[in-house]
């Protein structure tokens, strides 16, 4: 996965789990459908990792 991948992923991950922590005291609904967003995002980060590595390595 190259650099740019990684930080969005990275940076993706960081915003959604932090929206999860700030709509604790706000909505609680909110915060954890940001939270279920957050779990599938960095699952999604390492399928495409995979994916990537898979294609490359002619595996």
């Amino acid at each position: 996965m190259n650099k740019g991948l990684a930080l969005w992923f990275a940076a993706s991950s960081m915003i959604l789990v932090t929206l999860c922590a700030i709509m604790i005291t706000e909505n609680p609904w909110l915060a954890v459908v940001f939270g279920i967003l957050a779990v599938f995002n960095i699952g999604w980060g390492f399928v495409t990792k995979a994916r990537i590595r898979r294609k490359t390595t002619g595996v």
